[in-house]
Formats: C-alpha cells, structure tokens, sequence
C-alpha cells in the first residue's frame, strides 16, 4: 500500500485521515498533491506493469490472464498488510486497463468519469466510479474478448463493494 508508506514518510497514519481509505485522495489531504501523484502513479504503475507484460508483452491472453489481473486488485483492495483492509482500487484498475488495452479503456473510463463530474454533477466519487464502469463497458462492443469482459466484470464486482459504503448515500 504505497499510500501507507507515503503518509508514513511524513508521519501521518493516511488510514486516520478522510475515509480511512489507504488511498491517494487521502495522501492529497493528509500530505498535499505532490505525494499524492506519487501514490496515484505508484499504485496505477502496480497494476499496469505486471499486467502489461504478460498480456503485451509475452502475449499471454487466454484464461491465465485473468487470475493475473485480478491478483493485483485484489491485493490492493483485500491487502493482506492491511488486515484485508486495503484500498478502494481505483488507480490500479486504472493501471490494469491501461496494460490490458493500451490506454484505450482508462481514456473511456477517464472521460466517462468526467462527464459524470462535470456535466451530470454527480459529486459522489462512489458512484461516478461504477457508472464511470458501466458507461467505460460499452468499449466491449467494439472490442469484445471474453477474457476482457471476465476480467471487467470482476474488477466491477471488486469496485462495487469497495464503494458499498458510499453507495448507499446521495448521487449528489
């Protein structure tokens, strides 16, 4: 959990600040945003990099892709260095798109997520995360992989109920 690590540095226990959430958002207001970039790029970097080099670069893209994948969301979402607390997975589902797809995924993703912001107002990061999800599934009708679509699908699953909490309040 590099945002753990990061507040540390400055000696801050980041689970105490925000939503206890061992994430970026709560490095930027524990620690100030260039730590925060660092923890964002530190945890997309642990989801891109395994998974870009065994499905780029050794083309491995059958089903022994998905475990792979999913192992590291799931360790930072269920981190075993964190009682299985961990975070809420959204840097590094980013991370695992951008290696699984070449960009193409987190830039529909990015961009869903900013309509959601900004043009419909939804300031609930909980929910502009899964609609920014479902909206960013539309991708798999002109790209469509059965590996993909498990691998979405599951992350989904992972996001939803790291969201679950806030989920349950107001889209607004």
């Amino acid at each position: 959990m590099f945002s753990f690590y990061l507040g540390k540095i400055k000696g801050i226990n980041i689970r105490n600040i925000g939503d206890g959430n061992p994430g970026a958002a709560n490095v930027f207001k524990a620690c100030g945003w260039p730590l925060e970039i660092l923890a964002a790029l530190l945890d997309f970097g642990k989801g891109f990099l395994p998974v870009y080099i065994i499905y780029q670069v050794y083309g491995i893209r059958d089903f022994r892709a998905i475990p792979i994948a999913l192992a590291v969301v799931l360790g930072h979402a269920f981190s075993i260095f964190m009682q299985f607390g961990g975070g809420k997975a959204i840097a590094v589902t980013f991370g695992i798109w951008a290696g699984l797809t070449l960009w193409q995924m987190p830039i529909v993703l990015g961009l869903g997520l900013l309509f959601l912001k900004f043009v419909l107002g939804i300031k609930n990061d909980g929910y502009n995360i899964v609609f920014g999800m479902l909206v960013s599934s539309g991708y798999f009708a002109f790209k469509f992989d059965w590996i993909l679509v498990i691998i979405f699908t599951l992350n989904f699953l992972i996001i939803v109920y790291k969201h679950r909490s806030v989920l349950k309040s107001s889209l607004r």
